[in-house]
């Protein structure tokens, strides 16, 4: 990336920090203190006019000059009030982008840079990532979850950098939405000796920190109640900052490659910890239930001989009952083993829609709206009884909550991206908002995954429903300027 010299107003010389030079570098703004309308161009962008004054009243309201403080905040409230103007007379009315917040951006003026940049982009949403690789962005001093705090240094416990996001959000007119990981605790969490058994375990003794191997992904067992206690503390801690929403990722089991990708056989659902099989075993409504499922869950089937023991053990009980079961379907070995697996396959699904309804329970009490983010094919069925192993019932989670389909397929062309919204509108409650995220740059293909502009025109003309639509992520757009906040200290 080539950068603009930067240029003074001779009207007042800046003295410039270390620091926040390469921050000025970073953002490539042109510094002038003439004065400049706050104009929108395409795509709600600020003009250059516009960016190049605001940056260099930011920088010198940062380096202590209250005049330049006060016109910046000035220009900050034109911006903002040009910024909501133009979003609501341009598709799409709602542009959001996702996130990542660093521990340098915690230095005075980085977050307003920050910001500023985003809108001038025309963005009047941020998703900030809030819960990821086992990491919380809250203060040390006020963090009651098991999990480490993002900004780590000596002397920094209290740096809420949530809560900064949301207020520079809401200077700028832009909503700032938490985005979370969800039923992903992450590696470090997975290592703890005292949360062995929260983790989510397949039939084969597999955890997903042995079956994935990327050492960044740990899934919990969704019926577990210490893994349900430990993710309430973190959206309880959430919701007192006041976001404007509240995004859950990952709310799925963890995907195999090849073929451990479907799931074909119950040892291959992640059901075997102790309270997810406690959890099935209480959809048995009676003796003869409780122990077929037991053996199809120890076996992975169930035979003849298995039918006649459970017969004898139970005389009294004319079939075996449990939570959904149809006796119309008949008795036979076939029709029950069918049966059983179609159960443990509900009860899987189950506890991912379960464990969304108790994350989201925190945020309806204060008001705040929800939102789950899933890839629009992870609850398909694969072949005759097989299923996508992510197991991600999205067509089940709650009609309240906004439904962000990640569309993020690669096909030449837009065609593959606007099919996976059309299928999410399809399957969605009829009442749902449906909120696309999209993947890709502004002004450039990436291989065979179109511009940002193909895909926002193609669904704008085949998909005019849609009023509001993400983008992932600003680290892809502006990957230098991530590097740089990244790797900096504070």
């Amino acid at each position: 990336m080539k950068l603009a010299p930067q240029k003074f107003s001779p009207l007042k010389m800046v003295k410039i920090k270390p620091w926040l030079a390469a921050a000025i570098a970073a953002f490539s703004f042109n510094a002038s203190l003439r004065p400049a309308a706050a104009q929108t161009t395409s795509y709600c962008r600020f003009d250059s006019d516009a960016i190049a004054e605001k940056e260099s009243l930011r920088v010198a309201a940062v380096d202590g000059d209250s005049e330049a403080r006060q016109r910046y905040n000035a220009i900050l409230q034109k911006q903002a009030e040009s910024l909501r103007r133009c979003r609501e007379q341009t598709w799409p009315q709602t542009q959001a982008i996702w996130l990542r917040v660093y521990p340098c951006d915690a230095r005075p003026g980085a977050m307003d840079a920050l910001f500023d940049h985003i809108v001038n982009k025309g963005y009047n949403q941020v998703h900030v990532e809030v819960f990821f690789d086992a990491q919380v962005l809250l203060p040390a001093n006020d963090n009651p979850t098991p999990w480490v705090s993002v900004v780590r240094s000596p002397g920094a416990e209290n740096v809420d950098l949530l809560a900064m996001a949301i207020a520079k959000g809401r200077e700028r007119g832009i909503k700032v939405y938490a985005w979370a990981f969800t039923m992903n605790f992450g590696y470090g969490y997975g290592l703890r000796p005292d949360r062995e058994q929260v983790l989510a375990r397949n039939g084969k003794g597999q955890t997903s920190i042995s079956y994935v191997r990327d050492n960044t992904q740990t899934f919990i067992d969704p019926y577990n109640p210490q893994a349900q206690q430990d993710y309430q503390k973190l959206v309880q801690a959430i919701a007192r900052r006041k976001p404007d929403g509240m995004l859950f990722d990952y709310i799925r089991y963890p995907r195999g490659a090849g073929s451990q990708s479907v799931a074909g056989n119950v040892k291959d659902l992640w059901i075997y910890g102790e309270a997810s099989q406690q959890a099935l075993q209480r959809r048995a409504f009676n003796g003869q239930a409780s122990e077929l499922i037991g053996r199809f869950l120890q076996q992975g089937f169930i035979n003849a001989n298995d039918l006649q023991a459970v017969r004898q053990l139970y005389p009294t009980e004319t079939t075996p009952e449990w939570q959904g079961r149809n006796p119309m379907a008949g008795d036979t070995l076939p029709a029950l083993q069918t049966q059983l697996w179609l159960l443990t396959v509900a009860h899987a699904a189950q506890g991912v829609v379960d464990f969304l309804n108790l994350a989201i329970r925190p945020l309806q009490s204060s008001n705040i709206p929800a939102g789950a983010v899933f890839f629009p094919d992870a609850n398909k069925s694969v072949g005759q009884q097989g299923y996508d192993s992510r197991l991600q019932p999205w067509d089940r989670f709650p009609a309240g909550i906004e439904f962000h389909p990640m569309a993020y397929s690669i096909c030449g062309s837009p065609s593959c991206n606007v099919e996976e919204i059309m299928r999410t509108i399809s399957l969605a409650p009829p009442q749902a908002k449906v909120i696309p995220a999209l993947a890709g740059y502004w002004g450039r293909r990436d291989g065979n995954r179109p511009s940002l502009e193909e895909q926002m025109n193609a669904i704008r003309q085949q998909i005019p429903s849609i009023t509001a639509l993400s983008h992932f992520a600003y680290s892809w757009q502006e990957p230098e300027i991530d590097q740089r906040r990244r790797s900096c200290q504070l």
